[in-house]
């Protein structure tokens, strides 16, 4: 029967619970995705709405298989059997640290790991309600994929195999690609190849770590699905995108759109190309804004006046000349048409007024213009411009092609974060809404997770992604090192491969941390070590190392305080 007594504790856990899932959108989720916002793949609208659709669908398909992780591997509940109570409350102090610590991150713009979040969370309830002998710091007969030991193995294993795989991925591809004769050739018959494999990861994903679902298949029909299904979908994106792709890529066919796709071989059919109009650009430039290393020098030596005019007389160019130093200027982005646009006049309860407050409520965190804000210089960033100047420029045709794999690979890792780490902040939150409702501890691997505590968790974590997500994101993507089509795709994939693999292995990894090691990975066989902002990296890494004391003072605090209190436990 339900506790009613405790019905402010399950307000509170509602509350903070919210509170968590709201920070896990505006953090984890954001950073996920600043690689794809980075090398302009998508816009940063476009990443919002693509991130909602793929975390939701992953917290609802696959994050109740996960959600009992938390509670179960790192305290160890049936010591609270005789109090279910005490449980419940300690997750709810456990769900409550995490949240603040989390808020605060977020707001200093410090991405984190919201795994380690809650863990240190529950470890400092544990250690306040039933000492430290009741933590398991590492699991039965010592392994090392349980426990608490697995935090710390994760800031080596997750950044270390991440970079290693983004790198191995990025160098085929530079190698057999980018740096070759007819890049976009190559690059055209090598992208279905890459659509095949990343439909295989996600396969593998959803066979291996299963959900809502049973998988009944032996292990060669596992393994033949996997390989069915990629093989597939290379043939479906061969017979659709790619004859797409030729018309606009190699022909520069202006007129087509991305509702012409499923045309397919229809579309080689058509007739010349006719004369492109002036000022219609087929295909963006992905590294406008960025300059060369020569370009840089040759700018700053404008502006610090080093070089001196020689006269026109000489037949030579004046270096000094207003037209030099117009060539040798950074050629600046667009600027983002905003969504909200300026307040109208008039009063407050005025329609066009009220209007402009409901846009500027929804709108507000996606009209910012993220890659222009990631090459802001500040304490951190340093001197993006020189950082970005020691990496190579490839063929602009060619990156796009690769600008539709990294929109998969994002989609692929949006759903697999949202399949894992959506139970930090309902995985609590379940308990405490299951002793509330039952009175008894739930019983481990037989309590199912409620649908509406999932579609609870992944709207929160959806409305944070949208209202604070730029906080984040504006400090990540090409403030690590300069971000392309082709590179980003390298991290994404890189990073999915590492967390797919740790699923079967049962190996502790962080998404944020994967993500950010395929970064470093690729920005180092991008250039030299100079492309990567260590400053940065090192800002990042101390805060996944501060994590889980902070998370745990918090929690420990909240829980001795309370346990300790005058009349706790008397129903009264």
């Amino acid at each position: 029967m339900p506790l009613n007594q405790f019905d402010y504790l399950l307000a509170i856990g509602t509350i903070f619970a919210a509170l968590d899932a709201w920070n896990i959108g505006a953090n984890d989720v954001a950073n996920s995705w600043a690689t794809s916002v980075g090398s302009q793949s998508v816009t940063y609208l476009q990443a919002m709405v693509l991130a909602s659709i793929m975390e939701f669908a992953g917290s609802l398909g696959v994050g109740a298989r996960v959600a009992d992780t938390i509670r179960t591997k790192v305290v160890d509940t049936s010591l609270f059997k005789n109090d279910p109570s005490m449980l419940m409350l300690g997750m709810v102090c456990a769900v409550t640290g995490s949240s603040i610590y989390l808020t605060i991150a977020t707001r200093i713009g410090l991405p984190v790991s919201t795994t380690h979040s809650i863990m240190g969370g529950v470890i400092g309830m544990g250690v306040a309600a039933v000492g430290a002998n009741g933590i398991q710091w590492v699991g039965t007969g010592g392994q090392v994929n349980s426990g608490v030991v697995q935090v710390f193995l994760a800031w080596i294993i997750a950044p270390g195999l991440a970079g290693a795989f983004g790198a191995i991925i990025f160098l085929i591809t530079k190698y057999g690609v980018m740096l070759r004769k007819n890049p976009v050739w190559k690059a055209f018959f090598l992208v279905p190849v890459y659509f095949g494999i990343t439909a295989c990861l996600l396969t593998m994903l959803l066979l291996w770590k299963g959900g809502a679902y049973t998988i009944t298949l032996t292990d060669p029909e596992v393994a033949g699905t996997i390989v069915g299904v990629g093989a597939a979908w290379a043939l479906f994106v061969s017979i659709t995108l790619m004859p797409w792709l030729y018309r606009v890529v190699i022909l520069d066919d202006w007129q087509l759109r991305w509702w012409h796709i499923p045309l397919g071989p229809l579309l080689l059919r058509r007739g010349e190309v006719p004369p492109m109009p002036e000022n219609v650009v087929v295909v963006k430039n992905f590294y406008e804004g960025h300059l060369t290393k020569e370009e840089l020098d040759a700018r700053r030596a404008v502006q610090r006046g080093d070089v001196e005019a020689t006269g026109e007389e000489n037949g030579e160019k004046k270096i000094g000349s207003d037209a030099s130093e117009a060539d040798a200027q950074e050629v600046p982005r667009a600027p983002v048409k905003k969504l909200v646009g300026p307040k109208p006049e008039g009063a407050w309860y005025t329609g066009p007024v009220l209007f402009w407050y409901v846009k500027w409520a929804i709108l507000r965190g996606v009209d910012k213009d993220v890659v222009n804000m990631q090459h802001q210089k500040s304490v951190l960033s340093g001197d993006v411009e020189e950082l970005h100047a020691h990496a190579a420029h490839y063929d602009n045709k060619a990156e796009y092609m690769y600008s539709f794999l990294q929109v998969m690979t994002a989609c692929t890792a949006a759903f697999t974060h949202g399949a894992n780490d959506i139970s930090n902040a309902i995985g609590p939150y379940a308990t405490v809404f299951q002793i509330w409702n039952e009175g008894r501890l739930p019983e481990k691997g037989k309590s199912e997770v409620p649908l509406w505590i999932l579609a609870f968790g992944g709207v929160m974590l959806v409305i944070g992604l949208w209202t604070y997500g730029y906080n984040i994101m504006r400090n990540l993507g090409n403030k690590i090192t300069l971000h392309s089509p082709s590179r980003g795709f390298s991290m994404e994939l890189g990073s999915a491969v590492t967390i797919i693999l740790a699923t079967r292995l049962k190996l502790p990894v962080s998404t944020t941390q994967c993500i950010t090691g395929a970064t470093v990975g690729v920005g180092l066989c991008s250039g030299t070590w100079r492309t990567i902002n260590w400053r940065m990296v090192a800002w990042i890494y101390m805060g996944w190392i501060i994590t889980l004391p902070c998370t745990g003072i918090i929690a420990g605090c909240l829980m001795g305080v309370i346990i300790n209190a005058p009349r706790w436990g008397l129903g009264v």
